[in-house]
């Protein structure tokens, strides 16, 4: 079983910054890729940016110079500093981990997601 506790979320003006953490646990054996995505009302849940073990990095085009993605492995946490925040950043945001897990020798792939955390960028 593994887990994704996020934190990080709430209300902030336009213009400020948030930085969101999750932590992953459980069984791991070893995290493939972690990432954000978020979903605003309506729409469906889009990458806002991922991060590999390797450190390779990949950001949705409308937040590239203002939200970094950062990881440490021996943790298993990923967190965005989000900076310069808009109101179309609103959205609930869900920490999402690609990993490998290992039972009685055999080795699963799972995609695991976070329960979300709320961000609201007000105007």
């Amino acid at each position: 079983q593994v887990q994704l506790v996020e934190s990080g979320g709430g209300l902030v003006q336009a213009g400020g910054s948030l930085r969101l953490s999750c932590a992953a646990s459980g069984s791991i054996f070893s995290i493939v890729s972690m990432g954000w995505y978020h979903q605003a009302p309506g729409k469906q849940r889009e990458l806002v940016a991922s991060i590999t073990s390797g450190g390779s990095t990949n950001y949705a085009d409308s937040v590239k110079g203002r939200f970094t993605i950062s990881r440490d492995n021996a943790k298993n946490t990923v967190s965005l500093q989000m900076n310069s925040l808009k109101s179309e950043d609103t959205a609930v945001y869900y920490c999402n981990s690609r990993v490998l897990v290992r039972t009685e020798g055999v080795t699963r792939y799972l995609e695991v997601w976070g329960q979300g955390t709320l961000v609201t960028v007000s105007s």
